[in-house]
């Protein structure tokens, strides 16, 4: 069938409306702080054989989970699918949540009676059970110390709810109220999604827009070809390393990548990646493939329409038995430091074809949970909190600080909700000053986030980049590491590993999450003396660090700070 241009534009605006639509629907309708404050959550499209036909960019690991969660429920139901169905799964190995907290919630369109296609959306559930509130154990050994997994299940049949599946997933949480409410919000997300994609098939007609999701698969992956062919060939490898698997705690995860460019193509070997390990620092395939379609997004047009046709502009290899391909039923639950490691390794790799994009390491990834049962409501309760740090800089900017980076996209939670919802009060909550990797373009700064607890909890935290810290580029500095203290100022000070699982905060106990900076880019000592000046005033980096780090020398005159040009010309000759 010919398509008009204009009418492809027009469906594939259409089909990102449609999306936001749905997020916009989903994070007003959220119970959780998960979904309604941090939005860790997306939607997304289908087509009838459950590739991704549109997904507006929230969470870009997801659209290797979509399909992979679609598959399973086409696998399991085949024809018995009807309209007003809808289906729920979590589960990484018989679908492609990355974990299990993370819940899918597809329902299929019908259009003239025939299966259209499928709207989904995946959110991250306050708690499913398991060991410890949160479900998400940093020293887990298999999936099932990770909370209550569900393989491809129907949730609504013809339009009515099987209450039977609410009760079992209410009877296995810590926050029943909050779970099933945000599985309701995701399943009215979809409606909308249904009834939009209705609306523009009736407007265009349903054999149009078929076609137009085929050309529009087509278009994704044309587009990523022709810049292929612009980079040069070659054979490159980089590698990064995860501070530990959380059981393991001496032992760091190697992810190693090969990059092979011939062409039009381009290969992603990670055979050289760590074996499995038995803390849940695994990840499954399908987000494999999506980081690697994230860097290339990245690189070479981040408005791009995200679509299944990006997936098929490359190849991966993940060897068997690794921890980028474990075997069932290994623990996967604090995947996103992997992840994290292994886009820094490919950025590093692709930054031999694409220097001009060259960029440090960022902070990486991280959530602190809380859980217990509170003397105001009675009720149990999880605070699940996700928090920012520092970006790395780049080959012409300064990286940015305080802010969720590569693959991670939530926000954080505003302090009035933590406060108002969970017993605890923040202390702190500032930019740490001298945190980012010195260079030419400074590292972002990470942050400080100091807690008060106002009663007995159980703790856990899933972080990354307390040991190993964010790499520097071209000569920048690394950045700073990060910390997790308990009471950090007392004479029982504590500092925990970082990954750790159900530690016993009492009342009036202190806890304080230092994020990692981002790492530098370039000479430190070619930065102009004058942004190091700024960087001075506004609080960015000490007088004392200016001057290691920089070697420029700075001077209290009033209120302010100048530069003792004398000095400094002087200190940088000699460094």
């Amino acid at each position: 069938m010919h398509i008009d241009v204009v009418d492809l534009e027009v469906v594939k605006a259409s089909l990102s409306g449609i999306v936001r639509e749905m997020q916009n629907c989903l994070f007003r309708t959220g119970f959780s702080t998960i979904v309604r404050e941090s939005q860790d959550a997306s939607c997304a499209l289908m087509n009838a054989k459950g590739e991704v036909v549109a997904q507006h960019v929230v969470l870009p690991l997801h659209i290797g989970a979509f399909p992979a969660c679609c598959g399973a429920v086409i696998a399991e139901f085949g024809n018995d699918i009807a309209e007003g169905d809808a289906f729920l799964i979590n589960h990484p190995y018989y679908g492609g949540s990355p974990h299990a907290p993370d819940m899918c919630v597809l329902s299929p369109v019908f259009v003239d009676g025939e299966l259209f296609g499928f709207c989904g959306s995946i959110a991250h559930k306050s708690d499913i059970g398991g060991p410890v509130p949160g479900s998400c154990s940093g020293q887990a050994r298999e999936v099932f110390n990770e909370g209550l997994h569900l393989p491809a299940v129907r949730y609504h049949r013809r339009h009515q709810p099987l209450n039977d599946i609410e009760r079992i997933i209410g009877a296995n949480s810590r926050t029943p109220e909050l779970v099933l409410g945000d599985i309701r919000g995701q399943l009215g997300s979809d409606r909308l999604g249904e009834k939009r994609l209705n609306e523009l098939a009736a407007k265009y007609g349903k054999a149009k827009i078929l076609a137009c999701f085929d050309r529009l698969f087509e278009l994704s992956e044309t587009r990523l070809r022709r810049t292929f062919t612009e980079w040069k060939d070659g054979r490159f490898e980089a590698e990064r390393f995860v501070d530990d698997d959380g059981i393991d705690l001496e032992k760091p995860v190697r992810i190693h990548v090969v990059v092979e460019k011939t062409g039009d193509r381009i290969h992603f070997d990670f055979s050289g990646s760590a074996d499995q390990t038995r803390g849940p620092a695994n990840v499954r395939p399908p987000l494999v493939q999506a980081a690697c379609a994230y860097c290339l997004i990245s690189l070479i047009d981040p408005q791009i329409f995200v679509s299944q046709g990006l997936l098929r502009a490359f190849t991966t290899t993940a060897r068997e038995g690794s921890v980028l391909n474990p075997h069932f039923p290994a623990p996967v639950n604090t995947y996103n430091p992997t992840v994290h490691a292994l886009v820094d390794a490919v950025y590093d790799a692709l930054s031999n074809i694409v220097p001009d994009k060259v960029r440090a390491d960022g902070s990486g990834s991280r959530s602190i949970i809380l859980g217990g049962r509170s003397t105001y409501t009675g009720k149990g309760y999880v605070q699940y909190e996700i928090i920012a740090g520092g970006a790395g800089a780049r080959a012409t900017k300064d990286g940015a600080s305080g802010i969720t980076v590569n693959q991670s996209n939530a926000m954080i939670a505003p302090i009035e909700i933590i406060e108002s919802e969970f017993p605890t009060r923040l202390l702190c909550f500032e930019l740490i000053k001298d945190s980012g990797g010195a260079g030419r373009y400074r590292g972002g700064l990470g942050i400080r986030r100091e807690y008060l607890n106002l009663e007995d909890a159980r703790f856990s935290i899933r972080s990354m980049k307390h040991v190993i810290p964010p790499n520097g580029c071209a000569g920048g500095k690394t950045g700073q590491p990060g910390h997790i203290w308990i009471n950090p100022d007392g004479k029982d000070a504590k500092r925990l590993p970082t990954r750790y699982a159900d530690y016993p905060l009492k009342k009036g106990d202190i806890f304080r999450l230092d994020t990692p900076g981002g790492g530098g880019h370039g000479d430190a000592l070619t930065r102009e003396a004058k942004r190091v000046l700024d960087d001075v005033r506004e609080g960015q980096i000490s007088p004392e660090a200016a001057e290691r780090d920089y070697g420029v020398v700075v001077k209290r005159d009033g209120r302010s700070w100048r530069i003792d040009d004398a000095t400094t010309k002087q200190r940088r000759s000699k460094q």
